[in-house]
Protein backbone atom coordinates (compact mmCIF):
# COMPACT_ATOMS: atom_id res chain seq x y z
CA UNK A 1 0.00 0.00 0.00
CA UNK A 2 1.13 3.51 -0.71
CA UNK A 3 1.34 6.10 2.03
CA UNK A 4 -1.88 7.66 0.73
CA UNK A 5 -3.70 4.31 0.91
CA UNK A 6 -2.37 3.58 4.41
CA UNK A 7 -3.61 6.97 5.55
CA UNK A 8 -7.06 6.37 4.06
CA UNK A 9 -7.19 2.88 5.61
CA UNK A 10 -6.31 4.20 9.06
CA UNK A 11 -8.71 7.12 8.76
CA UNK A 12 -11.43 4.72 7.54
CA UNK A 13 -10.92 2.26 10.39
CA UNK A 14 -11.13 5.00 13.02
CA UNK A 15 -14.11 6.71 11.35
CA UNK A 16 -15.97 3.39 10.97
CA UNK A 17 -15.51 2.62 14.66
CA UNK A 18 -16.60 6.09 15.73
CA UNK A 19 -19.54 6.00 13.29
CA UNK A 20 -20.64 2.59 14.58
CA UNK A 21 -20.86 4.10 18.09
CA UNK A 22 -22.18 7.49 16.92
CA UNK A 23 -25.13 6.02 15.05
CA UNK A 24 -26.15 3.94 18.06
CA UNK A 25 -25.85 6.82 20.52
CA UNK A 26 -27.21 9.73 18.50
CA UNK A 27 -29.10 8.30 15.52
CA UNK A 28 -28.71 8.84 11.79
CA UNK A 29 -29.77 12.48 11.47
CA UNK A 30 -27.60 13.78 14.28
CA UNK A 31 -24.58 11.71 13.29
CA UNK A 32 -24.84 12.84 9.65
CA UNK A 33 -24.90 16.45 10.86
CA UNK A 34 -21.76 15.80 12.94
CA UNK A 35 -19.96 14.36 9.92
CA UNK A 36 -21.11 17.25 7.72
CA UNK A 37 -19.85 19.71 10.37
CA UNK A 38 -16.47 17.93 10.43
CA UNK A 39 -16.16 18.28 6.64
CA UNK A 40 -18.03 21.46 5.68
CA UNK A 41 -18.50 23.04 2.31
CA UNK A 42 -17.21 20.61 -0.27
CA UNK A 43 -16.33 22.76 -3.30
CA UNK A 44 -17.74 22.26 -6.74
CA UNK A 45 -15.62 20.33 -9.20
CA UNK A 46 -14.89 21.27 -12.78
CA UNK A 47 -15.77 18.91 -15.60
CA UNK A 48 -12.16 18.96 -16.82
CA UNK A 49 -11.16 17.01 -13.72
CA UNK A 50 -14.11 14.60 -13.63
CA UNK A 51 -12.38 11.43 -14.86
CA UNK A 52 -9.40 11.92 -12.56
CA UNK A 53 -11.62 12.68 -9.57
CA UNK A 54 -13.78 9.60 -10.17
CA UNK A 55 -10.65 7.41 -10.24
CA UNK A 56 -9.49 8.97 -6.99
CA UNK A 57 -12.94 8.51 -5.39
CA UNK A 58 -12.99 4.85 -6.45
CA UNK A 59 -9.54 4.31 -4.92
CA UNK A 60 -10.73 5.86 -1.66
CA UNK A 61 -13.86 3.66 -1.73
CA UNK A 62 -11.80 0.48 -2.32
CA UNK A 63 -9.43 1.33 0.51
CA UNK A 64 -12.31 2.09 2.89
CA UNK A 65 -14.05 -1.19 2.01
CA UNK A 66 -10.82 -3.08 2.61
CA UNK A 67 -10.41 -1.42 6.01
CA UNK A 68 -14.02 -2.31 6.87
CA UNK A 69 -13.40 -5.99 6.07
CA UNK A 70 -10.47 -6.10 8.50
CA UNK A 71 -12.23 -4.57 11.49
CA UNK A 72 -12.95 -6.79 14.52
CA UNK A 73 -16.68 -5.95 14.19
CA UNK A 74 -19.03 -6.04 11.20
CA UNK A 75 -20.19 -2.83 9.53
CA UNK A 76 -23.30 -2.30 7.45
CA UNK A 77 -23.89 -0.33 4.26
CA UNK A 78 -25.11 2.75 6.14
CA UNK A 79 -21.99 2.97 8.30
CA UNK A 80 -19.66 2.40 5.33
CA UNK A 81 -21.56 4.88 3.16
CA UNK A 82 -21.55 7.61 5.80
CA UNK A 83 -17.81 7.22 6.29
CA UNK A 84 -17.10 7.16 2.54
CA UNK A 85 -19.29 10.25 2.07
CA UNK A 86 -17.31 11.99 4.84
CA UNK A 87 -13.91 10.84 3.48
CA UNK A 88 -14.75 12.29 0.06
CA UNK A 89 -16.03 15.57 1.52
CA UNK A 90 -12.85 16.02 3.56
CA UNK A 91 -10.96 15.85 0.26
CA UNK A 92 -13.16 18.45 -1.45
CA UNK A 93 -15.26 15.97 -3.43
CA UNK A 94 -18.98 16.69 -3.35
CA UNK A 95 -20.52 13.22 -3.06
CA UNK A 96 -24.14 12.25 -2.52
CA UNK A 97 -25.27 9.87 0.20
CA UNK A 98 -28.19 7.87 -1.17
CA UNK A 99 -30.62 5.67 0.72
CA UNK A 100 -33.17 3.50 -0.99
CA UNK A 101 -35.80 0.96 -0.05
CA UNK A 102 -37.67 -1.99 -1.45
CA UNK A 103 -40.21 -4.53 -0.37
CA UNK A 104 -39.28 -8.09 -1.16
CA UNK A 105 -41.12 -11.22 0.01
CA UNK A 106 -43.17 -9.13 2.50
CA UNK A 107 -39.98 -7.69 4.01
CA UNK A 108 -38.97 -4.05 3.99
CA UNK A 109 -35.31 -3.63 3.09
CA UNK A 110 -33.12 -0.54 2.86
CA UNK A 111 -29.70 0.10 1.36
CA UNK A 112 -27.26 3.02 1.48
CA UNK A 113 -24.61 3.95 -1.07
CA UNK A 114 -22.52 6.90 -2.21
CA UNK A 115 -22.59 8.47 -5.65
CA UNK A 116 -19.93 10.78 -6.99
CA UNK A 117 -20.39 12.57 -10.32
CA UNK A 118 -23.05 10.04 -11.30
CA UNK A 119 -20.90 7.04 -10.41
CA UNK A 120 -21.93 4.64 -7.66
CA UNK A 121 -18.96 3.84 -5.44
CA UNK A 122 -19.12 0.29 -4.12
CA UNK A 123 -17.42 -3.02 -4.69
CA UNK A 124 -20.78 -4.69 -5.20
CA UNK A 125 -22.06 -4.76 -8.76
CA UNK A 126 -25.01 -2.34 -8.90
CA UNK A 127 -26.86 -3.43 -5.70
CA UNK A 128 -28.45 0.00 -5.56
CA UNK A 129 -30.39 -0.60 -8.78
CA UNK A 130 -32.77 -2.87 -6.90
CA UNK A 131 -33.67 -0.11 -4.44
CA UNK A 132 -35.78 2.98 -5.03
CA UNK A 133 -33.82 5.95 -3.70
CA UNK A 134 -35.53 8.48 -1.48
CA UNK A 135 -35.80 11.87 -3.12
CA UNK A 136 -35.55 14.97 -1.01
CA UNK A 137 -34.56 15.31 2.62
CA UNK A 138 -34.36 12.26 4.82
CA UNK A 139 -36.53 12.61 7.92
CA UNK A 140 -37.31 10.19 10.68
CA UNK A 141 -40.47 8.12 10.37
CA UNK A 142 -41.23 8.96 14.01
CA UNK A 143 -41.38 12.70 13.21
CA UNK A 144 -43.91 12.33 10.43
CA UNK A 145 -47.54 12.96 11.32
CA UNK A 146 -50.25 10.88 9.73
Amino acid sequence: MSGFERGIALESAVALGVTWVGLRLSGFRRWRRVLAWLAPGAPSVSSAQDAELVLSARAIARTEESAARHLPFPTNCLERSLVLWWLLRTRGMRADLRIGARKEADRFEAHAWVEFLGTQLSSQKDPHLHFVPFDGPLISVETQTH
